[in-house]
């Protein structure tokens, strides 16, 4: 794991919020590759390096978002744009025939849910536990899915809490989840931890003094740095950075050790 800051926290963390594709689940790995070519097809070739850079920014939030912006460059450009909600609907079919098919090998036993995880996320999830860390998962995917496919892994047991996108709202569920709970469970700054690969949560908890851990992941191989990735959370400001789950001894430090590890560095 490498730290991006020299100041680390002097307190364990009390609670910790997942962004969950591309942070934990690979069940919607290839997403990008869903999104480019409606948007290529809608837009016409000459808009494909702009497409590019939007949803490599937009990484993390919500749908219908991407889908607005998709609007709005067609009207831009002289078209006649469609309700962003029917261009959302287009996206989620053409990307759910392979996230089922994952889940369907998962299912009949012909795939391990492991196989659809980022490297030691399960190892991680239970060491939070154990130590008596609430975990959350905040998704930009709609809430029935993320529910789901949090159930197909394995991993409900985990989250005291799973938030996606609203149905037919307009609300970013990781700004929400993270106000609940500052405002309604007492969980300050310091003692709430962000984990995500995408720049949107990373912001969402630097602007709300959290501790901000970002994930580089390699979606494919599972484990291991992503280089575009790394240099998206760098520049949203992660406090650390790492490609996986497997240094469970290093992120035992970022979310548990911390205050105890900086005395023994100062002493």
């Amino acid at each position: 794991m490498e730290w991006m800051c020299c100041k680390r926290p002097e307190a364990p963390v009390t609670t910790v919020l997942f962004d969950f594709d591309g942070t934990i689940s690979t069940l919607r790995c290839g997403w990008e590759e869903v999104m480019e070519p409606l948007m290529v097809e809608l837009l016409g070739e000459d808009f494909r390096t702009m497409v590019q850079k939007y949803i490599d920014e937009s990484t993390g939030i919500q749908t219908i978002f991407q889908m607005k912006w998709l609007a709005e460059q067609m009207r831009s450009g002289g078209g006649i744009a469609d309700d962003p909600w029917k261009y959302k609907e287009e996206y989620n079919r053409r990307l759910i025939k392979p996230v089922m098919e994952r889940r369907r090998r998962i299912s009949d036993g012909s795939s391990s849910p492991d196989e659809y995880m980022i490297k030691g996320s399960r190892e991680l999830l239970e060491m939070l536990t154990e130590s008596g860390i609430a975990l959350y998962v905040a998704s930009g995917t709609d809430d029935a899915d993320v529910k789901q496919e949090v159930a197909a892994l394995g991993l409900e047991e985990y989250f005291t809490d799973i938030k996606g996108a609203p149905e037919a709202r307009e609300e970013c569920s990781k700004e929400a989840v993270i106000r609940a709970l500052i405002e309604e469970k007492g969980v300050t700054g310091e003692k709430l931890a962000v984990v995500g690969d995408g720049k949107v949560e990373i912001t969402i908890g630097k602007e709300n003094g959290a501790r901000t851990l970002g994930l580089a992941t390699d979606e494919i191989k599972r484990f291991g740095i992503n280089p575009i990735k790394r240099k998206r959370l760098i520049k949203a400001g992660a406090d650390a950075i790492t490609g996986d789950f497997s240094d469970i001894a290093a992120l035992r430090e970022f979310f548990t050790d911390v205050g105890k590890n900086q005395q023994e560095r100062n002493e």
